[in-house]
Protein backbone atom coordinates (compact mmCIF):
# COMPACT_ATOMS: atom_id res chain seq x y z
CA UNK A 1 0.00 0.00 0.00
CA UNK A 2 1.36 3.49 -1.16
CA UNK A 3 0.59 6.29 1.68
CA UNK A 4 1.50 10.02 0.46
CA UNK A 5 1.40 12.84 3.19
CA UNK A 6 1.24 15.86 2.16
CA UNK A 7 2.60 17.78 5.11
CA UNK A 8 5.20 16.35 8.16
CA UNK A 9 4.90 19.17 10.21
CA UNK A 10 2.47 18.25 13.43
CA UNK A 11 -0.05 16.00 11.58
CA UNK A 12 1.70 14.92 9.12
CA UNK A 13 4.68 13.53 11.10
CA UNK A 14 2.04 11.95 13.69
CA UNK A 15 0.37 10.33 10.53
CA UNK A 16 3.67 8.97 9.21
CA UNK A 17 4.60 7.63 12.16
CA UNK A 18 1.33 6.14 13.31
CA UNK A 19 1.34 4.32 10.31
CA UNK A 20 4.33 2.18 10.58
CA UNK A 21 3.52 1.49 13.99
CA UNK A 22 0.22 -0.05 13.26
CA UNK A 23 1.51 -1.24 9.40
CA UNK A 24 4.88 -1.25 8.96
CA UNK A 25 5.12 -3.00 5.57
CA UNK A 26 3.09 0.00 4.75
CA UNK A 27 4.99 2.58 1.56
CA UNK A 28 4.49 5.81 3.07
CA UNK A 29 5.98 9.10 1.38
CA UNK A 30 6.15 12.84 3.26
CA UNK A 31 5.69 15.82 0.92
CA UNK A 32 7.12 18.50 3.14
CA UNK A 33 8.18 21.94 1.79
CA UNK A 34 10.18 23.21 4.59
CA UNK A 35 13.60 21.35 4.87
CA UNK A 36 12.82 19.82 8.31
CA UNK A 37 9.85 17.91 9.62
CA UNK A 38 7.75 17.91 13.24
CA UNK A 39 8.10 21.36 14.40
CA UNK A 40 6.32 22.86 17.42
CA UNK A 41 5.87 26.98 16.56
CA UNK A 42 4.19 26.93 19.77
CA UNK A 43 7.64 27.70 21.64
CA UNK A 44 8.54 29.81 19.21
CA UNK A 45 7.35 33.16 21.72
CA UNK A 46 9.65 31.65 24.86
CA UNK A 47 12.11 31.56 22.77
CA UNK A 48 11.80 35.09 21.54
CA UNK A 49 11.97 35.58 25.63
CA UNK A 50 14.35 33.81 26.21
CA UNK A 51 13.35 31.14 27.90
CA UNK A 52 15.60 28.59 26.46
CA UNK A 53 18.22 29.09 24.12
CA UNK A 54 18.76 25.59 22.12
CA UNK A 55 15.77 25.48 19.10
CA UNK A 56 16.21 21.61 18.94
CA UNK A 57 14.12 21.06 21.53
CA UNK A 58 10.97 22.62 19.39
CA UNK A 59 11.41 19.53 17.26
CA UNK A 60 10.00 16.52 18.00
CA UNK A 61 12.00 14.18 15.35
CA UNK A 62 14.45 14.81 13.45
CA UNK A 63 14.37 14.26 9.22
CA UNK A 64 17.20 11.26 10.52
CA UNK A 65 14.76 9.97 13.02
CA UNK A 66 12.05 10.16 10.76
CA UNK A 67 13.74 8.15 7.77
CA UNK A 68 15.40 5.58 10.27
CA UNK A 69 11.86 4.29 10.75
CA UNK A 70 11.36 3.42 7.13
CA UNK A 71 9.15 6.26 6.41
CA UNK A 72 10.53 8.37 2.72
CA UNK A 73 10.82 11.85 3.71
CA UNK A 74 10.65 14.32 0.31
CA UNK A 75 12.09 17.78 1.69
CA UNK A 76 11.52 21.21 -0.33
CA UNK A 77 8.86 19.56 -2.21
CA UNK A 78 5.61 21.32 -2.17
CA UNK A 79 2.12 19.62 -3.30
CA UNK A 80 0.46 21.91 -6.17
CA UNK A 81 -2.65 20.01 -7.04
CA UNK A 82 -4.34 16.81 -6.50
CA UNK A 83 -6.26 15.01 -9.07
CA UNK A 84 -8.70 12.64 -7.08
CA UNK A 85 -9.98 10.51 -9.98
CA UNK A 86 -6.36 10.04 -10.62
CA UNK A 87 -4.81 9.34 -7.03
CA UNK A 88 -2.00 11.32 -7.96
CA UNK A 89 -0.89 14.67 -6.61
CA UNK A 90 1.23 16.79 -8.46
CA UNK A 91 4.61 17.88 -6.46
CA UNK A 92 6.78 20.66 -7.53
CA UNK A 93 10.53 20.46 -6.68
CA UNK A 94 11.83 23.40 -4.87
CA UNK A 95 15.26 22.88 -4.94
CA UNK A 96 15.86 20.87 -8.60
CA UNK A 97 12.92 23.60 -10.00
CA UNK A 98 11.29 20.54 -11.82
CA UNK A 99 7.80 19.29 -11.27
CA UNK A 100 6.93 15.69 -10.79
CA UNK A 101 3.74 13.33 -10.19
CA UNK A 102 3.05 10.93 -7.36
CA UNK A 103 0.50 8.10 -7.04
CA UNK A 104 -1.06 6.89 -4.07
CA UNK A 105 -3.79 4.35 -2.39
CA UNK A 106 -4.09 6.43 0.45
CA UNK A 107 -3.83 10.05 0.71
CA UNK A 108 -3.25 12.33 3.85
CA UNK A 109 -3.94 15.96 3.55
CA UNK A 110 -2.05 17.86 6.50
CA UNK A 111 -0.88 20.92 5.10
CA UNK A 112 -1.24 23.23 7.85
CA UNK A 113 -2.12 26.53 8.01
CA UNK A 114 -0.83 29.78 6.89
CA UNK A 115 -0.63 33.52 8.83
CA UNK A 116 -2.96 35.97 7.24
CA UNK A 117 -0.29 38.96 6.22
CA UNK A 118 -1.48 41.81 3.87
CA UNK A 119 -1.16 45.14 3.85
CA UNK A 120 1.65 47.47 2.36
CA UNK A 121 4.90 47.18 4.10
CA UNK A 122 4.25 44.08 5.74
CA UNK A 123 7.11 42.65 3.88
CA UNK A 124 9.69 45.38 5.61
CA UNK A 125 12.74 43.78 7.03
CA UNK A 126 11.07 44.88 10.77
CA UNK A 127 7.98 43.24 10.15
CA UNK A 128 7.60 39.35 11.41
CA UNK A 129 5.62 36.38 11.40
CA UNK A 130 5.56 34.04 14.06
CA UNK A 131 5.25 30.52 12.44
CA UNK A 132 8.38 29.40 12.04
CA UNK A 133 12.20 29.13 13.57
CA UNK A 134 13.91 31.53 11.14
CA UNK A 135 11.25 34.11 11.47
CA UNK A 136 12.20 34.37 15.14
CA UNK A 137 15.65 33.89 14.25
CA UNK A 138 15.63 36.94 12.32
CA UNK A 139 13.50 38.67 14.85
CA UNK A 140 16.83 37.93 17.64
CA UNK A 141 19.35 39.00 15.21
CA UNK A 142 17.82 42.64 15.81
CA UNK A 143 15.90 42.51 19.17
CA UNK A 144 18.40 44.18 20.99
CA UNK A 145 18.09 47.15 18.98
CA UNK A 146 14.49 47.44 19.10
CA UNK A 147 12.90 49.35 22.04
CA UNK A 148 9.44 49.85 20.55
CA UNK A 149 7.41 46.98 19.93
CA UNK A 150 3.68 46.99 17.73
CA UNK A 151 1.99 43.77 18.24
CA UNK A 152 -0.97 43.35 15.70
CA UNK A 153 -3.46 41.22 17.10
CA UNK A 154 -4.37 39.94 20.45
CA UNK A 155 -5.12 36.00 20.19
CA UNK A 156 -2.75 33.63 21.70
CA UNK A 157 0.69 34.51 19.53
CA UNK A 158 -0.01 38.05 19.74
CA UNK A 159 -0.75 37.54 23.52
CA UNK A 160 2.21 35.45 24.21
CA UNK A 161 4.83 37.90 21.88
CA UNK A 162 3.44 40.48 24.25
CA UNK A 163 4.17 39.36 27.31
CA UNK A 164 7.55 37.92 26.33
CA UNK A 165 9.15 40.81 24.97
CA UNK A 166 7.87 42.81 27.85
CA UNK A 167 9.56 40.73 30.29
CA UNK A 168 12.62 41.87 28.39
CA UNK A 169 12.17 45.06 28.93
CA UNK A 170 10.25 46.21 25.36
CA UNK A 171 7.69 48.91 25.38
CA UNK A 172 4.82 46.98 23.50
CA UNK A 173 1.67 48.24 22.34
CA UNK A 174 -1.07 45.48 21.12
CA UNK A 175 -3.21 47.19 17.87
CA UNK A 176 -6.36 45.19 18.23
CA UNK A 177 -9.88 45.71 16.02
CA UNK A 178 -12.17 43.98 18.59
CA UNK A 179 -13.22 45.81 22.11
CA UNK A 180 -10.84 43.11 23.77
CA UNK A 181 -8.93 39.88 23.89
CA UNK A 182 -9.75 36.33 22.60
CA UNK A 183 -13.16 37.24 22.27
CA UNK A 184 -14.16 33.81 21.12
CA UNK A 185 -12.08 31.92 23.68
CA UNK A 186 -13.08 33.31 27.39
CA UNK A 187 -15.60 35.33 28.40
CA UNK A 188 -15.89 39.28 29.27
CA UNK A 189 -14.77 38.21 33.35
CA UNK A 190 -11.85 36.21 32.14
CA UNK A 191 -10.78 38.67 29.30
CA UNK A 192 -10.59 41.82 31.46
CA UNK A 193 -8.25 39.61 33.84
CA UNK A 194 -6.10 38.68 30.96
CA UNK A 195 -5.82 42.73 29.80
CA UNK A 196 -4.64 43.84 33.14
CA UNK A 197 -2.06 40.78 33.97
CA UNK A 198 -0.57 42.56 30.51
CA UNK A 199 -0.83 45.58 31.60
CA UNK A 200 0.75 44.90 34.91
CA UNK A 201 3.81 43.58 32.48
CA UNK A 202 3.70 47.16 30.78
CA UNK A 203 1.63 46.03 27.91
CA UNK A 204 -0.19 48.86 26.51
CA UNK A 205 -3.29 48.07 24.55
CA UNK A 206 -5.26 49.45 21.63
CA UNK A 207 -8.54 48.35 20.84
CA UNK A 208 -11.06 49.11 18.41
CA UNK A 209 -7.52 49.74 15.97
CA UNK A 210 -7.65 48.36 12.27
CA UNK A 211 -4.31 48.00 10.96
CA UNK A 212 -4.24 48.75 7.57
CA UNK A 213 -0.58 49.01 6.67
CA UNK A 214 3.10 50.64 7.58
CA UNK A 215 5.08 53.26 6.50
CA UNK A 216 8.17 52.18 5.04
CA UNK A 217 11.50 54.00 4.17
CA UNK A 218 14.24 51.77 2.40
CA UNK A 219 12.42 48.63 3.34
CA UNK A 220 12.11 49.48 6.98
CA UNK A 221 9.14 50.09 8.60
CA UNK A 222 8.43 53.12 10.72
CA UNK A 223 5.18 53.62 11.46
CA UNK A 224 1.80 51.31 11.16
CA UNK A 225 -1.28 53.34 9.70
CA UNK A 226 -4.43 52.07 11.86
CA UNK A 227 -7.91 53.66 11.10
CA UNK A 228 -6.72 55.96 14.22
CA UNK A 229 -4.03 56.74 13.34
CA UNK A 230 -0.16 56.21 12.75
CA UNK A 231 1.77 54.93 15.38
CA UNK A 232 5.74 55.00 15.31
CA UNK A 233 7.86 51.91 15.36
CA UNK A 234 11.13 50.37 15.90
CA UNK A 235 9.70 46.32 14.75
CA UNK A 236 5.84 44.94 14.51
CA UNK A 237 4.98 41.39 14.44
CA UNK A 238 2.10 40.36 12.72
CA UNK A 239 -0.55 37.70 14.67
CA UNK A 240 -3.93 38.11 12.52
CA UNK A 241 -4.76 34.42 12.51
CA UNK A 242 -4.32 31.82 10.16
CA UNK A 243 -6.00 30.00 6.81
CA UNK A 244 -5.73 26.90 5.93
CA UNK A 245 -3.21 26.00 3.33
CA UNK A 246 -5.57 24.27 0.86
CA UNK A 247 -5.95 26.69 -1.70
CA UNK A 248 -4.47 24.34 -4.10
CA UNK A 249 -6.63 21.92 -4.20
CA UNK A 250 -8.79 22.31 -7.01
CA UNK A 251 -11.23 19.61 -7.12
CA UNK A 252 -14.57 20.90 -5.65
CA UNK A 253 -15.69 16.97 -5.00
CA UNK A 254 -13.00 17.89 -1.67
CA UNK A 255 -15.60 19.91 0.95
CA UNK A 256 -14.72 22.71 2.80
CA UNK A 257 -15.97 25.30 5.38
CA UNK A 258 -16.06 28.71 4.48
CA UNK A 259 -12.68 28.88 5.33
CA UNK A 260 -11.03 26.75 3.07
CA UNK A 261 -10.48 23.92 6.08
CA UNK A 262 -11.31 20.60 4.66
CA UNK A 263 -13.96 18.99 6.38
CA UNK A 264 -13.67 15.35 7.51
CA UNK A 265 -15.64 12.95 9.86
CA UNK A 266 -14.77 11.80 13.20
CA UNK A 267 -12.57 9.06 11.71
CA UNK A 268 -10.35 11.61 9.80
CA UNK A 269 -11.62 10.85 6.35
CA UNK A 270 -12.65 13.54 3.81
CA UNK A 271 -15.65 13.94 1.28
CA UNK A 272 -13.39 11.48 -0.88
CA UNK A 273 -13.28 8.00 0.32
CA UNK A 274 -9.71 7.29 0.12
CA UNK A 275 -8.64 10.54 1.53
CA UNK A 276 -7.78 11.58 5.20
CA UNK A 277 -6.96 15.18 6.35
CA UNK A 278 -5.50 16.39 10.16
CA UNK A 279 -4.38 19.59 11.80
CA UNK A 280 -4.55 22.80 10.53
CA UNK A 281 -5.82 22.41 7.43
CA UNK A 282 -8.80 20.55 8.61
CA UNK A 283 -11.72 20.67 10.84
CA UNK A 284 -12.44 19.00 13.76
CA UNK A 285 -15.84 17.22 15.70
CA UNK A 286 -16.68 19.27 18.62
CA UNK A 287 -18.41 17.24 21.27
CA UNK A 288 -21.15 19.48 22.20
CA UNK A 289 -21.52 21.70 19.23
CA UNK A 290 -22.00 17.80 17.20
CA UNK A 291 -20.69 19.14 14.11
CA UNK A 292 -17.67 19.78 12.89
CA UNK A 293 -15.77 23.38 13.81
CA UNK A 294 -11.84 25.03 13.05
CA UNK A 295 -9.82 25.29 15.70
CA UNK A 296 -6.05 26.04 14.80
CA UNK A 297 -4.18 24.09 17.67
CA UNK A 298 -1.45 21.61 18.34
CA UNK A 299 -3.29 19.53 20.23
CA UNK A 300 -6.01 18.42 18.01
CA UNK A 301 -3.00 18.24 14.67
CA UNK A 302 -1.43 15.51 17.38
CA UNK A 303 -4.67 13.95 18.55
CA UNK A 304 -6.16 13.56 14.56
CA UNK A 305 -2.47 13.04 12.95
CA UNK A 306 -2.13 9.26 15.27
CA UNK A 307 -5.97 8.63 14.67
CA UNK A 308 -5.44 9.07 11.03
CA UNK A 309 -2.51 7.28 10.74
CA UNK A 310 -4.00 4.33 12.17
CA UNK A 311 -7.42 4.45 10.72
CA UNK A 312 -5.80 4.67 7.20
CA UNK A 313 -4.39 1.59 7.27
CA UNK A 314 -7.30 -0.11 8.88
CA UNK A 315 -10.20 -1.57 7.98
CA UNK A 316 -11.82 -0.98 12.01
CA UNK A 317 -12.52 2.64 11.67
CA UNK A 318 -11.87 4.39 14.76
CA UNK A 319 -13.46 7.73 16.11
CA UNK A 320 -12.78 10.69 17.35
CA UNK A 321 -14.17 11.25 20.93
CA UNK A 322 -14.66 14.75 19.93
CA UNK A 323 -12.89 18.58 20.70
CA UNK A 324 -13.92 20.69 23.70
CA UNK A 325 -11.70 23.72 22.43
CA UNK A 326 -9.77 23.14 25.73
CA UNK A 327 -7.04 25.87 25.72
CA UNK A 328 -5.45 27.70 27.91
CA UNK A 329 -2.56 30.60 28.13
CA UNK A 330 0.23 32.15 30.33
CA UNK A 331 0.66 36.04 30.78
CA UNK A 332 2.67 37.49 33.53
CA UNK A 333 2.45 35.17 36.52
CA UNK A 334 -1.02 34.06 36.07
CA UNK A 335 -2.60 31.32 33.37
CA UNK A 336 -6.13 31.19 32.41
CA UNK A 337 -7.87 27.90 30.94
CA UNK A 338 -10.99 27.69 29.17
CA UNK A 339 -13.10 24.30 28.16
CA UNK A 340 -16.61 23.86 26.26
CA UNK A 341 -18.83 26.65 25.37
CA UNK A 342 -18.52 30.12 26.86
CA UNK A 343 -21.54 32.03 27.86
CA UNK A 344 -20.87 34.33 24.34
CA UNK A 345 -21.53 30.59 22.83
CA UNK A 346 -24.20 29.57 24.88
CA UNK A 347 -26.13 32.91 24.03
CA UNK A 348 -25.34 32.82 20.20
CA UNK A 349 -26.68 29.32 20.17
CA UNK A 350 -30.16 30.24 21.97
CA UNK A 351 -29.52 27.36 25.09
CA UNK A 352 -31.24 27.58 28.13
CA UNK A 353 -27.87 28.17 30.85
CA UNK A 354 -27.21 29.75 33.45
CA UNK A 355 -23.58 30.83 34.81
CA UNK A 356 -21.85 30.89 38.25
CA UNK A 357 -18.27 32.86 39.42
CA UNK A 358 -16.84 32.40 42.18
CA UNK A 359 -13.58 33.71 43.66
CA UNK A 360 -11.67 31.28 46.04
CA UNK A 361 -7.93 30.06 47.37
CA UNK A 362 -5.74 27.88 45.67
CA UNK A 363 -4.83 26.44 48.86
CA UNK A 364 -4.43 26.44 52.78
CA UNK A 365 -3.55 30.15 53.83
CA UNK A 366 -0.64 29.13 56.32
CA UNK A 367 1.15 27.24 53.32
CA UNK A 368 3.12 30.00 51.67
CA UNK A 369 1.81 30.39 48.03
CA UNK A 370 -2.11 31.10 48.84
CA UNK A 371 -3.20 32.68 45.69
CA UNK A 372 -6.77 34.19 44.29
CA UNK A 373 -8.11 31.64 41.93
CA UNK A 374 -11.53 32.79 39.88
CA UNK A 375 -13.80 29.76 38.21
CA UNK A 376 -16.95 30.39 36.00
CA UNK A 377 -19.21 28.04 34.71
CA UNK A 378 -21.53 27.38 32.26
CA UNK A 379 -24.14 24.77 32.43
CA UNK A 380 -28.14 23.65 30.92
CA UNK A 381 -30.81 25.30 33.40
CA UNK A 382 -32.57 21.93 33.58
CA UNK A 383 -30.39 19.15 33.54
CA UNK A 384 -27.53 21.24 35.16
CA UNK A 385 -24.91 19.47 32.97
CA UNK A 386 -21.94 21.56 32.71
CA UNK A 387 -21.03 22.52 29.31
CA UNK A 388 -18.15 25.53 29.62
CA UNK A 389 -15.58 26.29 31.97
CA UNK A 390 -13.35 28.94 32.29
CA UNK A 391 -10.44 29.51 35.47
CA UNK A 392 -7.90 32.19 36.06
CA UNK A 393 -5.07 32.58 38.66
CA UNK A 394 -1.42 31.57 39.87
CA UNK A 395 -0.84 28.53 41.50
CA UNK A 396 -2.90 25.61 41.05
CA UNK A 397 -5.68 27.70 38.74
CA UNK A 398 -4.67 26.04 34.46
CA UNK A 399 -4.24 23.01 36.56
CA UNK A 400 -7.30 22.86 38.08
CA UNK A 401 -8.89 23.00 34.04
CA UNK A 402 -8.46 19.51 33.24
CA UNK A 403 -10.59 18.58 35.72
CA UNK A 404 -13.33 20.40 33.36
CA UNK A 405 -12.14 18.60 30.76
CA UNK A 406 -13.63 15.37 32.45
CA UNK A 407 -16.59 16.65 33.79
CA UNK A 408 -17.87 18.29 30.28
CA UNK A 409 -17.15 15.20 28.69
CA UNK A 410 -18.63 13.05 31.07
CA UNK A 411 -21.99 15.72 31.11
CA UNK A 412 -21.19 16.02 34.75
CA UNK A 413 -23.80 18.29 37.14
CA UNK A 414 -22.89 21.19 38.91
CA UNK A 415 -24.42 19.19 42.04
CA UNK A 416 -22.12 16.46 41.63
CA UNK A 417 -19.25 18.62 41.37
CA UNK A 418 -19.88 20.57 43.89
CA UNK A 419 -19.48 16.98 46.10
CA UNK A 420 -16.54 15.77 43.89
CA UNK A 421 -13.89 14.28 45.65
CA UNK A 422 -11.00 16.04 45.07
CA UNK A 423 -7.57 15.59 46.75
CA UNK A 424 -6.75 17.39 49.80
CA UNK A 425 -3.60 19.03 51.10
CA UNK A 426 -3.02 22.54 52.80
CA UNK A 427 -0.21 23.01 49.97
CA UNK A 428 -2.37 22.26 47.53
CA UNK A 429 -5.82 22.46 48.08
CA UNK A 430 -7.76 23.93 50.74
CA UNK A 431 -10.52 21.49 52.39
CA UNK A 432 -13.01 22.74 49.68
CA UNK A 433 -11.52 22.60 46.58
CA UNK A 434 -12.30 25.78 44.25
CA UNK A 435 -14.37 23.88 42.00
CA UNK A 436 -16.79 22.94 44.51
CA UNK A 437 -17.30 25.92 45.62
CA UNK A 438 -17.79 26.58 41.89
CA UNK A 439 -20.02 23.55 41.83
CA UNK A 440 -22.26 24.91 45.00
CA UNK A 441 -22.51 28.56 43.59
CA UNK A 442 -24.23 27.37 40.94
CA UNK A 443 -28.19 27.48 41.02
Amino acid sequence: MDILVIGGIAAGASVANKVKRTNPDANITIIEKENYVSFGACGLPYYVGRQFTDSSIMYARSVEETESKGINVLLNHEAKDIDFSKNEVKVYDLKNEEEKTLKYDKLAICTGATPNIFGDGSDAKNVFKMTKERDANKLLEKLDDYKDVVIVGAGFIGLEMADQLAELGKKVKVIHRDKSVMENVFDEEIRQMLIKAAEDKGVEFLFEHSYESFVTEDGIAKEIVTDKGNIKLDCAILALGFKPNTAFIKDESLKKLKNGAIIIDKTGKTSIDNVYAAGDCASVYHQILGEEFYSALATYANKMGRLVGENIVSDNQKEYIGALGASSIKIGDYGAASVGLTEDKAKDMNLAYKTSFIKSKNQSGYIKGQEDIYIKLVYLEDSKKIIGGQIFGKKGAVERSTALVVAIHKEVTVEELAFMDFPYSPGFAPTWDPLNIAGSASK
